[in-house]
């Protein structure tokens, strides 16, 4: 049957009891992920505020620029397909540590570059470092929450990649007046290795602590196989074999290819097509980002509701809200395409963020319910590994289809037809939960 689960109907099983314990360490965990996420988002953000000034010093071009910029992208987006397997194996405390450390040091080794191909290294090992924050935010998830809860703590620490975009550029902005650019890498690199210290110090993986049977029964009732066992290299490869990996890729594929529209070219799009001043854009380029933040509550609750209020499966409550806030974003970027009023514009595209965020805690909730808990982060980082394939494309094919035409209209209209074609592969594709048997699994 279609979305079928080891996981009884909420009418048939009463929900286990959440400890004291376990709601603090629950509390902790998304407080130490939402900090580590808004600052691995500000961290790639150094770079675009202190555009103009690396220029000058360095003597680059807007081209050597553009570069720099995507090559971060590029390697976060492979990165996530060894960063997952590398979560599942070596457990969330001792890979993120190591992760944030190395990000960190490459973030301050940046502002004491001397050319282009230094600055392409930090870039490069700033994207490997980063890629296993958003896949260990999943496990731990998985980890430490009730499947009726996985959903609103996922749309909590989704929250903190908006929260970052929020505060990056009047904090680096600071930074860079008053310390200059090199310094604001390095006050930024000194800051991500105190988080490390903070993260190691803090967090402890389940195995770590004596729980007793009433809080495993929460953590777990209703999961399949899988728990504390390492990932092995036989079940990451045939992941890639199940359909509902694909479904996966392809949906966030969609969500993020809009998304880094938005991300990338929503200041040039409002002064160039909409003929907004700068200090109107500033504004407007906000609200979008704060919609963002407010869709991903959204979504993340939803999906507990659908599970524990209307009783469809883990799966289904996941893949519903996904697929129809893809279509809705994908409407409303349409909508701000086609508009003539610069109000509605910003209108539709807060809508579409906020969508678009509904849509990406709904995908990040999947990923701890659609495999065997030792494969979460695996499977949760070869979603995003397809969401930054469309994150790195997007800027690129948006550029081309504006020089080319003239207009962003165009390059908005395609982005959503992108969108669009995602969300019914989503929908159609994702059937049933990946099961052990499916990944040749013991036990």
């Amino acid at each position: 049957m279609e979305g079928t689960s080891t996981l009884p109907p909420a009418t048939m099983l009463a929900p286990a009891e959440r400890s004291r314990r376990i709601a603090g360490i629950q509390r902790g965990a998304l407080t130490l992920l939402v900090i580590g996420g808004a600052l691995n988002y500000v961290d790639r953000a150094t770079l675009s505020i202190g555009n103009v000034l690396i220029r000058q010093d360095l003597g680059l071009s807007v081209a050597d620029m553009g570069l720099l910029l995507s090559a971060f992208l590029w390697a976060y987006a492979f990165a996530q397909l060894p960063a997952g397997v590398l979560v599942d194996r070596v457990g969330p405390r001792r890979l993120l540590t190591a992760a944030i450390m190395l990000w960190s040091f490459a973030q301050a080794v940046a502002g004491f570059v001397a050319g282009f191909g230094q600055f392409v290294v930090t870039r490069v090992v700033l994207g490997l470092g980063e890629a296993p924050q958003f896949p260990t935010a999943a496990r731990v998830v998985r980890d430490w929450f009730g499947p009726r809860d996985r959903g609103t703590a996922t749309g909590i620490w989704n929250t903190s990649s908006m929260l970052g975009n929020a505060i990056s550029a009047p904090l680096l902005t600071f930074l860079m007046l008053w310390f200059g650019w090199r310094w604001m890498f390095a006050i930024m690199g000194i800051a991500g290795l105190v988080v490390a210290a903070v993260w190691y110090g803090l967090y402890r993986d389940p195995h770590a602590v004596a729980l007793t049977a009433a809080e495993n029964r929460y953590r777990t009732e209703g999961d399949t196989t899988g728990e504390g066992q390492p990932v092995t290299m036989t079940e990451w490869r045939r992941l890639f074999a199940c359909r509902t990996t694909w479904g996966m890729i392809m949906g966030f594929f969609g969500a993020i290819y809009i998304t880094w529209v938005f991300t990338a070219w929503l200041p040039g799009y409002l002064e160039l097509q909409r003929h907004m001043s700068i200090k109107a854009t500033g504004w407007a380029t906000a609200v979008p980002f704060v919609a963002g933040i407010f869709g991903s509550l959204f979504g993340g609750w939803l999906c507990d509701r659908l599970m524990l209020r209307h009783g469809l499966s883990p799966l289904n409550s996941r893949k519903y809200p996904m697929a129809a806030a893809l279509t809705g974003m994908a409407l409303c970027t349409i909508a701000a395409a086609l508009v003539e009023s610069n109000l509605l514009a910003i209108v539709f595209i807060s809508g579409a963020m906020f969508l678009g965020y509904v849509s990406t805690s709904s995908a990040w909730a999947m990923a701890s319910v659609a495999a065997p808990t030792n494969c979460t982060a695996s499977l949760g980082s070869m979603q995003n590994f397809g969401g930054y394939l469309g994150g790195a494309l997007a800027p690129m094919i948006t550029g081309f289809i504006v020089q080319g035409t003239g207009s962003f209209v165009p390059a908005l209209l395609f982005s959503a037809a992108v969108g669009l074609v995602c969300a019914v592969g989503y929908l159609i594709i994702i059937r049933q939960p990946i099961t052990a048997a499916q990944l040749g699994a013991e036990g």
